[in-house]
């Protein structure tokens, strides 16, 4: 007898096709699942809403109030509202420790130096992340008041009332719609 299992009825091969790996698996990575329509339309208005209420701020008060840093935490508190990045402590005291660390190293470089806003910006996640308050745009805001050098007497209240603004309006919008997740997970 043959000990061939090919020629055995029992052992008969699965007709049914394995499944298929992706052709680049490295490219399907873990990104987390799309988002649902309603919750990224939510998300996205309302972060926009923001936005252009600090462009009306602004308006109203003859002064640039929408700089790109704000621009990304609106992003943050908006479409992931859950991250310790996006959480109020972070945000409002993340942003003034790079004023701080801009206003710091512009005070001692030359104004306009890219070296100089690579500096400010290490030293502000340095800062940040010492403080627990890790946000990301706010080593951008070191960057901008170094490369810009906006006054500091009008830049800092406008910086600290539009990251206000962006958290409050961040728990309200986390309020309207029912399935959102609630903002922020904690304020301090």
């Amino acid at each position: 007898m043959s000990t061939d299992a090919a020629l055995r009825p029992d052992t008969a091969p699965d007709p049914t096709p394995a499944p298929r790996e992706p052709r680049l698996p490295w490219i399907a990575g873990r990104a987390p699942a799309r988002p649902a329509p309603g919750a990224a339309f939510h998300s996205v208005s309302a972060a926009t809403a923001a936005l252009l209420g600090l462009v009306a701020l602004g308006a109203l008060i003859h002064e640039p109030v929408l700089i790109p840093p704000l621009a990304a935490s609106a992003a943050l508190v908006h479409c992931a509202p859950a991250l310790p990045l996006a959480q109020p402590r972070s945000v409002i005291v993340g942003h003034l420790l790079g004023a701080a660390a801009g206003y710091a190293v512009a005070a001692v470089a030359a104004h306009g130096s890219a070296w100089a806003a690579a500096l400010a910006a290490g030293i502000t996640l340095a800062l940040t992340t010492l403080a627990r308050t890790p946000h990301s745009p706010a080593c951008a805001t070191a960057v901008v008041i170094v490369l810009q050098a906006p006054a500091p007497g009008r830049f800092v209240p406008l910086l600290f009332g539009a990251t206000v603004l962006l958290v409050l309006t961040a728990f309200a919008a986390s309020r309207i719609r029912r399935a959102a997740p609630r903002y922020p997970a904690y304020w301090w």
